[in-house]
């Protein structure tokens, strides 16, 4: 019985010839990696667009854009950071070129608000009948309101949020710690951490 693994120039194994098999993988690594990130890639699009068709135009884009340069996206230091960046890019254009401003307050406020507040327990329950909650989040700053859409409007975790914008889950921790303390101010809600 040959126990050696097959030589390169082998006939056509169980799983195609001996060349496909890397092409395979490559495309089995963007499925995986799109299965995981396309519906926060709607999402995030329809929130700032207000849009559902322009948010299924523009996930279509990313998938897209990242398929077809998928080995240089592997090369990145941190593939979900690279894949936001382009995320944001492509709803920027949008706004842009639909001369739109984003959409997040009129698309939050009812998309979200029960979520994030249920979420943000005690503090942010207080927040339900605040109309200008999701002002107030738009006006912060774009790494704070990103943590705080992604975290108390999608529902996504420290350790996910973490890997997409490229830093630590500590300065996740951080930067909801701030915006929190910034929304409070901003809508007259006394502070406790």
């Amino acid at each position: 019985m040959n126990t050696n693994p097959p030589h390169p120039s082998a006939p056509d194994g169980p799983s195609g010839p001996p060349l496909r098999q890397p092409v395979r993988r490559l495309a089995l690594t963007f499925e995986a990696f799109h299965d995981t990130h396309h519906l926060l890639w709607l999402r995030y699009a329809h929130l700032h667009t207000g849009s559902r068709a322009a948010a299924l135009r523009i996930e279509g884009a990313i998938s897209r854009q990242l398929a077809t340069s998928w080995p240089h996206v592997l090369r990145q230091e941190s593939v979900p950071f690279y894949a936001w960046t382009v995320l944001k890019e492509h709803v920027a254009n949008w706004l842009s070129a639909h001369d739109r401003p984003v959409a997040l307050t009129e698309t939050a406020a009812f998309d979200a608000v029960s979520r994030a507040l249920r979420e943000a327990q005690e503090q942010f329950a207080v927040l339900e009948s605040r109309i200008g909650l999701y002002s107030a989040i738009a006006e912060l700053p774009e790494r704070q309101c990103d943590v705080i859409v992604l975290r108390f409007a999608l529902g996504y975790d420290d350790p996910f949020i973490a890997a997409l914008l490229g830093v630590e889950e500590s300065t996740v921790r951080s930067h909801v710690s701030i915006a929190r303390r910034k929304l409070a101010a901003r809508l007259g809600i006394p502070w406790r951490e």
